[in-house]
């Protein structure tokens, strides 16, 4: 592989944190590169198999707004994987654990959402009216299911680091939730850290798929949040700069930057054949290992509260749902938002889709900002 290259010709020569970031930035050219190049193609082969998005929403009014998306052809998530996956093979320390961890997700939320979307396209061919792919508790199932063993071995890697390298008077990191404005951060016992985990993991991932709904919504507000966590995971993975900063440092965590330069560079070079017009959707098959990719850096380096920050378009759109969901059926029928999640009802207040989306954007870039500002707030 190329880090083991690299790590020879240095001989050394560099600081840990240069060698990470020098590899995050060439996994990101690569990623780009990648998908950039490879679009055209790929988009051409999902037209010929009629991997077609037909969109239908339960307002005639929001159809005819989402008319011209139909057959645009979506899963084009592989290609956004696909980068991911071999960027980090070919520029990552691939003993790391936490890396392998990373892979297992993408792979994991990868074929999830390349399942679902399959069934729905399959289910639109027979016309089957009632196309919903995988059913909402079978998705959670596996959802929490990579939650629960992400949750066990993390936990584990953190005690087996802390006894060969135990830090004296400090709280092991692993037990330490982070919370921004708070230089403490609070204690954990496992079972807590394990309800944690597969909460983020699973709210994460949702999150990204219900705003993956308007061209370049999703990859734009992806790639703001992957450079706070690429930040993050170098400042958390560096021990000197950890403790200047009063942030909990999580031993091996400094190679998890590669892993978020390959997803910022694949996700910005996918922006360029998703923004309006689209040309190609990364349907669920891209959306869900990217939000799961987003909760397992966060929890690794301890930063689940941060992703609240930096995630506050996800967070928004995901509560958007719920709280529609919830009062319509506490009411009978009455509704909080035109529209959910929260980006259509924009739309249905006459916000054309561009406008929506940059809109968003910058929204999702305060977020970025604050949750930066948060760590010198403590």
């Amino acid at each position: 592989m190329l880090y083991h290259l690299f790590h020879y010709l240095t001989e050394g020569r560099h600081y840990a944190y240069e060698n990470a970031l020098f590899r995050a930035v060439l996994a990101g050219l690569y990623g780009f590169l990648v998908v950039l190049l490879a679009g055209p193609r790929v988009i051409r082969l999902l037209v010929k198999l009629k991997i077609g998005d037909r969109p239908e929403f339960d307002r005639a009014d929001l159809n005819e707004l989402m008319k011209s998306k139909a057959n645009v052809p979506t899963m084009g998530g592989v290609l956004i994987n696909g980068a991911i996956l071999t960027g980090t093979l070919l520029l990552a320390d691939l003993t790391n654990f936490y890396v392998v961890m990373g892979l297992v997700t993408l792979v994991w939320l990868g074929a999830l959402g390349g399942v679902d979307d399959a069934l729905k396209l399959l289910a639109a061919r027979r016309g089957d009216a009632r196309r919903d792919g995988l059913r909402t508790t079978e998705k959670l199932l596996f959802q929490l299911g990579l939650g629960v063993v992400l949750g066990v071995f993390i936990f584990r890697h953190g005690e087996q680091n802390y006894a060969v390298t135990p830090l004296a008077d400090e709280v092991p990191a692993y037990r330490i939730l982070d919370v921004p404005f708070y230089k403490a951060g609070l204690q954990l016992g496992v079972v807590a850290f394990m309800l944690i985990t597969v909460l983020v993991m699973t709210a994460s991932s949702n999150a990204v798929n219900l705003t993956d709904g308007l061209d370049g919504l999703a990859a734009g507000c992806t790639a703001l949040c992957t450079i706070v966590f690429l930040l993050l995971a170098t400042i958390v993975g560096t021990q000197a700069t950890a403790r200047r900063l009063l942030l909990p440092h999580v031993p091996q965590s400094l190679e998890l930057v590669v892993l978020c330069g390959a997803m910022l560079g694949s996700v910005l070079g996918f922006l360029w054949h998703n923004c309006h017009s689209a040309t190609v959707f990364m349907g669920d098959t891209g959306s869900l290992p990217l939000g799961g990719l987003l909760g397992f850096v966060a929890v690794v380096i301890r930063q689940e509260l941060m992703l609240l920050i930096a995630g506050g378009v996800f967070v928004a759109e995901a509560l958007s749902v719920i709280l529609q969901v919830s009062y319509y059926k506490w009411t009978g029928g009455k509704r909080i938002f035109l529209c959910s999640p929260l980006h259509h009802h924009f739309q249905m207040k006459g916000w054309s889709e561009p406008k929506t989306v940059v809109r968003f954007w910058l929204i999702a870039a305060i977020c970025a900002g604050a949750a930066l500002a948060t760590i010198k707030l403590r």
